[in-house]
């Protein structure tokens, strides 16, 4: 079993210094898609951002956490956990646009964060907790189970995409190349000829109806 003391971390770079994300206190900083005001789903329960899927708030107000800030080359890390049988992700690059796009997912690519061992999707190519959901496959596959805390990075610096997972980086790639383009001609994005095209846009914390906790969320532009 990992533990927070014991993983590592991507370098750090030098430039701009880290930025909390999340307060541990309030949702400042962030909106639901397409609103103002963030859904009454998320909580902040003890320093840890929660979206309580199970509760009656979550039917009447829920939907994907949004950055009110955009960025362009960031590296974002947090720590995630998601209840048994759980699926989330982490997107970037969205554009929070509703009246053009529906859904966050049709713009910005995705970091799966899941149960792998319950989840039917684990049983998918490319849809493992820490892949670059539908399109590449991290490696290794080192998520904890559900329930336990993962550590996350994600590193977009011109063009070139790492994930890291509790302290491995385990996916890198690079971005809007032909052979991103072939990526996403072959996957379930493929239909959405703006997805994955866009270099500036809004970090987001998915609701994918599934119980799932964030902590120690932090940014810094690169």
């Amino acid at each position: 079993m990992n533990t927070d003391k014991d993983q590592k971390q991507a370098p750090a770079k030098a430039g701009n210094e880290w930025v909390a994300l999340f307060d541990g206190k309030t949702t400042t900083g962030w909106h639901s898609y397409g609103r103002k005001t963030v859904a009454s789903a998320w909580k902040v329960e003890y320093g840890v951002l929660h979206l309580a899927a199970d509760s009656k708030a979550y039917g009447e107000d829920s939907g994907d956490l949004v950055t009110d800030e955009s960025f362009e080359d960031f590296h974002l890390k947090l720590e995630w956990k998601v209840a048994p049988g759980g699926n989330s992700g982490i997107l970037f690059y969205v554009q929070d646009q509703p009246d053009k796009y529906d859904r966050s997912w049709k713009t910005g690519p995705e970091m799966q964060l899941l149960d792998n061992e319950r989840h039917p999707d684990a049983k998918i190519p490319n849809r493992k907790a820490g892949d670059l959901y539908d399109l590449l496959a991290g490696a290794p596959d080192n998520a904890n189970p559900a329930g336990e805390w993962n550590q996350t990075e994600i590193i977009c610096d011109k063009g070139r995409l790492q994930f890291y997972q509790n302290g491995e980086n385990i996916l890198t790639t690079t971005l809007w190349d032909e052979h991103w383009k072939n990526l996403i001609a072959h996957s379930k994005f493929r239909d959405y000829p703006d997805f994955g095209t866009f270099r500036l846009g809004k970090i987001v914390l998915q609701d994918h109806r599934d119980e799932v906790w964030f902590r120690n969320i932090q940014v810094k532009k690169l």
